[in-house]
């Protein structure tokens, strides 16, 4: 062999395995997207299919007839379908069922509260064959149901709760009008009973009104022209919606120092929420003692709302219970002012809906101090730091 002819042999053998290599660093080079702290492309499938399974807001496993995992993404464990690498025992019974008639299983999770953030409490469990022709994995699909669940719970208690409410002012309607027909020449009868209907019906339209009120801060639409507020504004504006009421009864409404700080929201829900305070307190204060209307800077960044009475205080039994709908402390006295039930349940949904917190301070005897804190808006007020007027 002539070395001419040995070297284009030798070049015809070695340009495949030159290819070849090229292909192999280049495929190497796509797949080392995890190994590498750099942003890199998506170049491949399996790439796509890892970040399409990781992300997904579905939970996801993958589980053997040996109850191993060989699949599961963060959503899963976050939904407690896995647990350390191990499935939960509840879902692995219902795979067992797949593998046996390999039929598509439906599981309701009711998960125990935790204290770790995690608010998922409900889930749905979708457990099917991964194939129709291997009968040796099943797949997981979950999904967070506990947004639904609350939802369809607080709709039954709304409506159960309207339904008896609303019984009590149209029976005693029923009733006035009818006293009122027996005897409607009696003037003295037809002022008296007229007196009361208008009273009845009068808290009546009361109650229609809060709860379109609270249907509205219940549902999923976004609160109308959030904007900067200020707070001095929305505690004027709720002391004016109480004076006559307090003046009527003797009660002083103390109003601490203006401080100039602004926090985003929406004024008209704000001052709902702070003048519903300021009216409980009036409505469950003797004769005379005032309410008063504070404000206070925390950490710099937090603005608390403090409305204090010295009224008749609520019992520790009772305090967890306050701001649900149509809760009463002391029904006889909400009846006589005319209390609806749901001016502490719209003040919890309007606070929650601006980002902050209600909390209460109460002894019986003493009084109550109700506390909404807001975030501030405005970072230049934030010098004024533990300060109360």
């Amino acid at each position: 062999m002539t070395p001419v002819l040995a070297f284009l042999i030798g070049a015809v053998l070695a340009a495949p395995a030159v290819l070849l290599g090229q292909r192999a660093l280049r495929w190497r080079a796509r797949n080392r997207v995890e190994d590498s702290g750099e942003d890199a492309t998506v170049n491949t499938v399996t790439q796509v299919m890892h970040l399409v399974t990781q992300g997904s807001p579905t939970g996801i496993v993958v589980v053997s007839r040996g109850g191993n995992v060989l699949l599961s993404n963060a959503r899963a464990h976050d939904m407690s379908l896995v647990h350390d690498g191990t499935v939960n025992p509840l879902v692995f019974e219902v795979a067992t069922e797949v593998f046996a008639d390999q039929e598509q299983h439906v599981l309701d999770l009711e998960l125990p509260q935790r204290t770790t953030g995690n608010r998922i409490r409900n889930v749905r469990a979708i457990v099917a064959p991964l194939t129709l022709t291997d009968n040796s994995y099943a797949i997981i699909y979950g999904s967070d149901e506990s947004e639904n669940v609350r939802m369809e719970s607080a709709r039954r208690d709304f409506v159960a709760n309207v339904s008896h409410e609303l019984k009590t002012p149209v029976g005693g309607i029923s009733l006035l009008a009818e006293a009122l027909l027996q005897d409607p020449t009696d003037p003295e009868m037809v002022v008296y009973f007229g007196e009361k209907l208008h009273k009845e019906a009068h808290r009546m339209g009361e109650m229609i009104t809060d709860l379109i009120s609270l249907s509205k801060l219940q549902g999923a639409e976004a609160l109308p022209e959030m904007a900067p507020v200020r707070v001095d504004d929305i505690i004027d504006d709720a002391v004016a919606r109480n004076l006559v009421t307090a003046e009527n009864r003797g009660i002083e409404l103390k109003r601490g120092q203006p401080m100039g700080l602004r926090v985003m929201g929406d004024r008209a829900m704000l001052t709902v929420a702070v003048s519903n305070l300021i009216s409980n307190a009036i409505n469950y204060s003797p004769n005379g003692q005032p309410v008063s209307v504070t404000q206070k800077v925390v950490r710099g960044k937090v603005v608390l709302i403090r409305v204090t009475d010295r009224g008749i205080g609520i019992a520790p039994e009772d305090q967890k219970r306050v701001f649900e709908r149509f809760y009463r402390v002391d029904k006889a006295r909400s009846r006589s002012t005319g209390g609806t039930g749901l001016g502490l349940a719209i003040v919890k949904h309007v606070v929650a809906n601006h980002g902050g917190t209600i909390t209460l301070w109460s002894r019986p005897g003493t009084g109550s101090t109700f506390t909404i804190e807001l975030p501030i808006f405005d970072p230049e007020h934030t010098g004024s730091t533990e300060r109360e007027e």
